[in-house]
């Protein structure tokens, strides 16, 4: 398995570590309520090294292959977008700053060699740096934890000292909490981490990466949207740019824009579940009526609200928030309703 420039780190500070997308990461390190916890109270230091950085010259180049505005994307703003294929299927979810000279992508680890063909495959140059460290920290304190980025507003972008360490920070997350990401040079990433932690932050894991980006509604690749599913069916029709639904000119429109116009058969919703015990990924979804209406894509216990939560894609006549379901757990139904995302406010730096 691959390791991060962190990999020595995790292993001083006693993360259990586990495979994730090719790469040894950490699980958690002292537990993941613990770590969910401090995220939510006051800061948690993620390691997302095993994302890949790029960087690609061309804008206008590059937005003929994903639905958002990229070519209007302001130097120090970043943006979410979505990479598409022909049919209209999410290849990826990525992140997209403008730093003037070049864009910077941050591609999902499983993804990134994927991406890097099939960008290159319609003839726009790409840059790939996976070399590169990133550490996102997260949470209502990071910013004095980070003084050097706190006058950043929410996604943006701008190249910093940290300590006089030369970094890329973005006022973003996965957490729904207010917080950054920081890349760096492999080199440098043990000193930027454990300047950091010195500083307060909380080291975390996967899993509780995993439990706070439920808890704010946030898809993850190959679980809760991947090559079969469209922007629609996935709820993620916000980042469909305005000026791109005039133009309709990126890779995909055509089946995108017949399923906005048609309605999908599937979407994807939030479902609080009753009880304790979460339904995971693969477990059925029936009606009041115990007809099969889908399957669970993503599920957890929830610690900010003490109750198991879970993603699903079920029929579009069972999409309305407060509408009943039972998820199949164990062969036995378990209650749920639909709620709206996310199950968790966001806490952004607007």
């Amino acid at each position: 398995m691959l390791k991060t420039p962190l990999d020595a780190l995790h292993r001083r500070l006693g993360a259990r570590m586990v495979e994730f997308a090719g790469y040894e990461m950490p699980l958690q390190y002292t537990g993941i309520m613990a770590e969910h916890q401090a995220c939510r109270e006051g800061a948690a230091l993620f390691d997302v090294s095993h994302m890949g950085q790029a960087h690609i010259a061309d804008a206008r180049a590059f937005e003929a292959l994903v639905p958002g505005d990229i070519a209007g994307l302001r130097p120090g703003r970043q943006r979410y977008t979505l990479l598409l294929n022909e049919a209209g299927g999410i290849i990826d979810d990525l992140m997209v700053a403008n730093f003037g000279a070049h864009l910077q992508l941050v591609l999902n680890a499983g993804r990134k060699h994927v991406d890097l063909a099939h960008i290159r495959a319609h003839g726009v140059a790409i840059t790939p740096h996976f070399e590169r460290a990133l550490v996102a920290l997260q949470g209502p304190k990071a910013a004095a934890m980070l003084p050097e980025g706190a006058a950043l507003r929410f996604m943006d972008a701008a190249a910093l000292r940290v300590a006089g360490i030369a970094c890329v920070v973005t006022r973003s997350g996965y957490t729904g909490e207010d917080g950054f990401e920081i890349g760096c040079a492999a080199e440098d990433a043990q000193a930027l981490t454990g300047l950091l932690l010195a500083r307060g932050a909380t080291p975390a894991g996967l899993g509780a990466r995993d439990s706070l980006r439920l808890e704010a509604g946030l898809c993850l690749y190959g679980n809760d949207i991947d090559e079969g599913r469209n922007p629609v069916e996935a709820n993620l029709t916000w980042a469909i740019a305005k000026r791109r639904r005039a133009d309709w000119g990126f890779l995909g429109a055509a089946p995108v824009r017949a399923a906005l116009e048609a309605g999908p058969a599937e979407v994807l919703v939030g479902i609080k579940v009753t009880g304790r015990a979460p339904a995971r990924a693969g477990a059925e979804i029936r009606n009041a009526q115990g007809e099969h209406v889908g399957a669970v894509t993503s599920g957890c216990f929830a610690p900010s609200l003490s109750a198991p939560v879970a993603l699903g894609y079920v029929r579009a006549d069972c999409a309305a928030a407060g509408t009943a379901l039972d998820l199949i757990v164990r062969d036995k139904p378990i209650p749920g309703v639909v709620a709206p995302l996310p199950f968790v406010p966001h806490r952004y730096a607007r």
